[in-house]
């Protein structure tokens, strides 16, 4: 049926002998995608007049909020610098014992199959719960405030750091570390000396990025009780006083904007 729709394409040889190009797939992938979409919109009752309808409402409530609350500027300080402190300690830690998680999640360092595989699921398993209901898990373990909410970010950055780290590791020149181990070095020299120079870049870099998108993150884990700005958000939301919620967005897109450009910085550094 496919040969029929779309035929390939033939081409004549300059000596007369005729070939045949390469079908593509490309239309055969876009039906599909677009067969996909159309059970999506029926499954979830996805209505494209509903939303032409009341778009509007969504942009009147950005309205609202413009001009934001400037007096409430000295109230937002303080659950600000818990974000950032979440997001900074929950990615330090994170990153920190990301790195071992993902040593045992590498085939090509790890001789134990059962320890690699293990240590992936765990990778896997991390990476499946969404970070609003970590924060959730851990608010009931640890109690409301920052302490949930720093949890949270550091299960999500070793889910993250780890499993962009040990992809690299599983992907590096072998040599040195065989010639090393050769010479009587022990796996771990070898790794230290042949392996981290070789990986030390690019996970400083993932580290640096996923810290950025943890600020975000980390804005509206106030929601389940982690503590942080999202708890101005939400009182400002269910108070209705858009305004004042207009400034904590102002404030955070200053914050998370710096926060990026700073890390960009020190990325360019690494290439």
């Amino acid at each position: 049926m496919y040969d029929k729709l779309f035929p390939p394409k033939k081409m004549v040889l300059p000596d007369g002998k005729v070939v045949f190009q390469k079908r593509s797939r490309v239309p055969l992938i876009v039906i599909l995608l677009a067969v996909c979409t159309v059970a999506s919109a029926r499954f979830t009752g996805f209505d494209f007049q509903i939303l032409l309808a009341r778009i509007h409402e969504f942009l009147t409530i950005i309205g609202k909020m413009i001009p934001p609350d400037w007096g409430s500027l000295p109230n937002i300080w303080q659950p600000l610098l818990d974000t950032i402190k979440m997001s900074l300690l929950g990615s330090l830690l994170g990153a920190l014992l990301a790195l071992p998680v993902a040593v045992a999640a590498s085939a090509n360092i790890v001789q134990s199959k059962l320890l690699v595989i293990v240590s992936k699921t765990v990778l896997s398993l991390l990476r499946t719960l969404p970070t609003l209901v970590t924060a959730l898990i851990a608010t009931f373990v640890f109690g409301l405030g920052p302490m949930a909410g720093t949890v949270a970010i550091m299960l999500f950055t070793i889910a993250y750091v780890g499993k962009l780290l040990y992809e690299q590791i599983e992907n590096v020149n072998m040599g040195a570390f065989e010639a090393m181990e050769s010479l009587g070095m022990t796996r771990i020299q070898a790794f230290r000396f042949a392996i981290i120079p070789q990986v030390l870049p690019g996970y400083i870099s993932t580290s640096l990025y996923c810290f950025e998108g943890n600020v975000r993150y980390a804005a509206i884990l106030g929601y389940v009780g982690a503590g942080g700005i999202g708890l101005l958000i939400n009182e400002g939301l269910g108070w209705r006083d858009y305004p004042a919620v207009g400034m904590i967005i102002f404030v955070l897109i200053i914050t998370v904007y710096l926060i990026e450009r700073v890390s960009e910085h020190f990325r360019k550094k690494l290439i």
